[in-house]
């Protein structure tokens, strides 16, 4: 189980929840790590303040809003505060399905409303000049050393065309197998949160991508194995931090804000999508979002540009 989280937690209830996670749900191992941390949090504010660990199957609704105004008090943001209290909902509901609990105590508790933030997204020419940076940077390398590996750049660039291309969250993208790839019929299998399939078209120059990527390769993947490779000699597939600094990086090199992260790439999909004429909820079933809501985001940043371009070009604005 990755993290310190769970080897620092010894109650059987948050131990069984935390194996549920990995085991049954296939939760990626940032989650495992998340909630782990979130339900230890809550057991070291309820020992130092009841002075012993708390017994979660008796802990009762006012215990949960001790803790809520325990937050309060704290620096954190809104959706901090919402993150910690998604995971004693999702602890709890695990407990009431498994027939622990006949309710949740935290049920109905009313949360500070999350500041409402609009996702970052990249223009199509930032988006182009990022997706053109690893060749760019591989063009460069070999003029000092023709004999210098490709596949790194390749691997790369091939990874950011598939992240945009198909709208990918990154541990979607590195769990990606050979045998999830359809590329004659231009199209991929994605597993995602809770273990929920999609199939997604894919681009041509993704496509293309990864194809260069493997001819780049002594022995290209095949079948279960992944497509993106942490090691080129190796049968282990890109974890997302080298995804982050490899982004960083040619982020950098574009001349782009190197804060961003691969989920912007994703952002930058879907806005674009909508700004080309997509409707909501092809594109809620492309990114895999279960509630039209969390969709609905994306149509906030085309109406401001709308707004924006009425107010800069209309002589009645």
């Amino acid at each position: 189980m990755p993290g310190r989280a769970k080897e620092e937690v010894q109650d059987v209830e948050v131990a069984t929840f935390l194996t549920y996670l990995q085991v049954e749900v296939e939760a990626s191992p940032y989650t495992q790590r998340n909630y782990g941390q979130a339900l230890l949090e809550f057991s070291r504010w309820y020992v130092d303040e009841r002075k012993h660990a708390p017994d979660w199957l008796k802990l009762k609704r006012m215990d949960f809003r001790a803790y809520l105004r325990f937050l309060g008090r704290g620096n954190l943001s809104r959706s901090a505060v919402q993150l910690r209290f998604s995971t004693l909902r999702s602890f709890y509901k695990f407990l009431v399905r498994r027939g622990k609990l006949p309710d949740s105590p935290i049920k109905d508790i009313a949360l500070p409303k999350k500041e409402k933030r609009l996702p970052q997204f990249l223009t199509i020419d930032q988006t182009m000049a990022l997706l053109e940076a690893p060749l760019r940077e591989l063009a460069e390398a070999q003029k000092g050393d023709e004999k210098i590996d490709s596949a790194p750049y390749l691997r790369d660039a091939a990874i950011f065309e598939v992240i945009y291309s198909c709208g990918l969250r990154v541990s979607e993208m590195c769990a990606l197998r050979v045998q999830d790839l359809e590329l004659n019929e231009r199209l991929i299998r994605v597993r995602g949160k809770g273990k929920k399939e999609r199939q997604l078209p894919i681009g041509a120059p993704a496509i293309t991508a990864i194809k260069r990527y493997w001819a780049a390769l002594d022995h290209p993947p095949t079948g279960e194995l992944p497509v993106f490779l942490a090691h080129p000699d190796k049968p282990s597939p890109i974890y997302p931090r080298i995804v982050q600094l490899r982004l960083k990086h040619y982020l950098a090199a574009a001349e782009l804000d190197p804060t961003l992260t691969p989920h912007k790439l994703r952002h930058s999909y879907a806005t674009h999508l909508l700004d080309a004429g997509a409707d909501l909820r092809s594109v809620q079933e492309l990114l895999g979002h279960e509630n039209l809501a969390t969709t609905q985001v994306y149509t906030h940043l085309t109406t401001d540009r709308l707004k924006q371009a009425y107010d800069a070009a209309h002589p009645r604005a």
